[in-house]
């Protein structure tokens, strides 16, 4: 297929009556409004009619408060709803992100916490977990050698033979024995 070029003229001649036709629907639009404003307005507001006594205008104060009070209640509910809404929207629209693996990494700061802060933020008041990283550590207990004993009751090795040399000495390992 070949296709032809539009030329300029063309183009300006079908782009104005774009505009005009747009425009044309623009304002049907405000009209139809303008009339849904005025009969909404007519079913709902009835002609004001003010009273001369001061008790009918207290009454229609009265009503007027009444009515104000239920429009700002409907306002309260709706905005509720729409803070909800919003809510869960955010809510949803972070999980598709997580969903898809495009997750925008948010700037960390320096935060003073000790273990067990860290791990009450991450898994809520419910869990009671305490972390002591020094009861996880090995407990290494000195052995104290038999002969290391000996060794040092023992002292000098001079003396010690000295001690055990002729019968005192058999006397005394003896009597030590004992």
């Amino acid at each position: 297929m070949s296709e032809k070029k539009m030329s300029s003229s063309r183009k300006h001649h079908l782009k104005s009556l774009m505009l005009s036709i747009a425009k044309g629907i623009l304002e049907q639009e405000v009209k139809d409004r303008e009339v849904e404003r005025q009969r909404y307005m007519g079913e709902t507001c009835p002609a004001l009619s003010i009273p001369s006594g001061t008790q009918a205008l207290q009454e229609l104060c009265r009503e007027f408060h009444h009515k104000i009070d239920v429009t700002d209640e409907e306002r309260y509910d709706m905005e509720m709803k729409v803070n909800k809404s919003a809510k869960e929207i955010e809510d949803l629209n972070i999980k598709v992100i997580d969903l898809k693996g495009k997750f925008k990494k948010p700037t960390l700061r320096k935060v003073r916490m000790s273990a067990d802060a860290m791990l009450q933020a991450l898994l809520g008041s419910k869990h009671k977990v305490s972390l002591d990283l020094r009861a996880n550590l090995k407990q290494v207990k000195k052995e104290v050698k038999e002969e290391d004993k000996e060794l040092r009751d023992v002292g000098d090795w001079r003396k010690n033979v000295e001690d055990k040399a002729g019968m005192d000495g058999r006397k005394k390992m003896f009597e030590a024995e004992a």
